[in-house]
């Protein structure tokens, strides 16, 4: 499963509004500023704050 290009230029961070990377080892959707995954369930993004994973700044480094 991936995120194509056009999808991922399109989507934003629901708290920050910054921009989204995507990491398909992972399945999930990052935002740096706010250090938050996103996860992916079935090639669809949930992008609710509330079911985001916060990220430490050593998870952040090794994505």
């Amino acid at each position: 499963m991936a995120i194509d290009n056009t999808t991922l230029a399109i989507l934003a961070c629901p708290n920050c509004k910054g921009k989204l990377e995507w990491h398909e080892k992972s399945a999930v959707l990052v935002c740096r500023g706010e250090q938050l995954a996103f996860p992916v369930r079935d090639g669809i993004p949930v992008l609710i704050v509330d079911e985001a994973s916060h990220l430490t700044s050593e998870q952040l480094e090794a994505l």
